[in-house]
């Protein structure tokens, strides 16, 4: 086997790579934002690798990864899975692979993961192809994740990616990736690969709030195409009212626009959430028999001091995108993508995330109508 160094043009779908002290821990929103979060949870979860993947060309038949993986574990909630890593041939997936974690969780984090006590693993892939092919290992999607070191038994050299467009997309848990199979099997992923595009996947379980921290790395990151989901975390935190809600969007999308004043910008609304429909937040989880569910502790679904709900915000999203003087800006109601007839068909099992199944028919939609024909995002020519 042949030691490869871990270089940046080797990582994709990452803003920033942090150098520890065991090697490249990827970050999904830059140093600058990270010094402006809230609180530990955030922390943990933009170092969530949710869509980054190591891409090169080689013709190696075996790949071996050394990591640092960490798992982060909920209060009254089960330990999750090991995180599952993807293997990609040539845009097809042909490989599944775990770094089991036999050290203790950690279940409070702060902005940096250096010197964590976590043992390093291996995850290898064998019996891939003996010809010159383009690779990717998805990152587990909810385990943060420390590079250490790469090695193959043939030369590798990064993936070009020329003329791919870039796509830069965030959202919440959903795009994040919550109860989807693996890495390349959330929505966004799904998409992107049926697109032929690259993907920055800035979805961020719970914290799909506004932030301009949020925005202003949306401004300075690199992008031909970005799309915002916008409003089921805003409605589980109850955090603001219908007052703040339209100024806020106006006020991301402005900084968005600062700096990519002419790309396509489409603002997805929430998919169908029934609990959430009508009624407002906030929303607290709920472990009864093995089951997790999450339902709202509102104690009246009245809207008329401003509260929101899911119908409240695609409203007010409707009005506020279309009486915004912008050609290049979009709307998408998200009940497109997963509807009343979806979710006869596919309930949400937790009656808010979708599952596999979910995430593989609103990644379809998406890009059927964001890619595709007329959609805001298609290339002369689409189908």
């Amino acid at each position: 086997m042949i030691d490869v160094p871990l270089t940046p043009g080797l990582v994709r779908g990452a803003l920033e790579l942090e150098r520890t002290g065991h090697g490249l821990l990827p970050h999904r929103l830059p140093a600058r934002a990270r010094a402006q979060f809230p609180d530990a949870y955030l922390a943990a979860v933009e170092a969530q690798p949710s869509g980054v993947r190591l891409a090169f060309r080689t013709r190696a038949t075996a790949v071996e990864l050394d990591v640092l993986p960490t798992k982060v574990v909920h209060p009254g909630l089960p330990e999750p899975e090991d995180g599952l890593y993807d293997l990609l041939v040539d845009g097809h997936l042909t490989g599944r692979g775990t770094a089991a974690v036999t050290g203790p969780p950690v279940r409070e984090r702060t902005a940096r993961f250096s010197g964590l006590p976590t043992p390093e693993r291996t995850v290898r892939f064998t019996g891939l192809p003996d010809h010159e092919k383009d690779v990717e290992i998805w990152l587990p999607l909810r385990e943060i994740t420390e590079l250490v070191a790469l090695r193959a038994d043939a030369p590798l050299t990064p993936a070009s990616g020329a003329g791919r467009r870039v796509w830069l997309h965030h959202g919440s848990s959903i795009s994040h990736g919550s109860a989807a199979e693996s890495p390349s099997t959330t929505w966004p992923a799904l998409a992107a690969v049926r697109a032929g595009v690259e993907l920055v996947n800035l979805g961020l379980g719970g914290n799909a709030l506004l932030d301009p921290f949020t925005a202003r790395a949306m401004r300075d990151t690199p992008a031909d195409l970005i799309s915002v989901k916008i409003g089921i975390n805003l409605v589980n935190h109850d955090l603001m009212r219908l007052r703040a809600f339209g100024p806020a969007v106006h006020g991301f999308l402005d900084t968005i626009r600062e700096g990519h004043p002419g790309a396509p910008l489409l603002v997805v609304s929430p998919i169908l959430c029934p609990f959430l429909e009508d009624t407002p937040g906030p929303i607290v989880a709920h472990f009864d028999g093995g089951r997790l569910t999450f339902r709202s502790v509102a104690t009246s679904p009245d809207t008329v001091d401003g509260r929101l709900t899911l119908t409240v915000i695609r409203d007010e999203l409707a009005r506020l995108i279309a009486n915004r003087d912008d050609p290049n800006l979009h709307y998408l109601d998200g009940r497109t993508l997963y509807g009343e007839a979806d979710h006869a068909e596919l309930p949400l099992p937790d009656e808010l995330h979708p599952d596999a199944a979910g995430h593989r028919r609103i990644g379809e939609r998406f890009a059927a109508e964001a890619f595709e024909g007329h959609g805001p995002f298609a290339t002369k020519g689409s189908a």
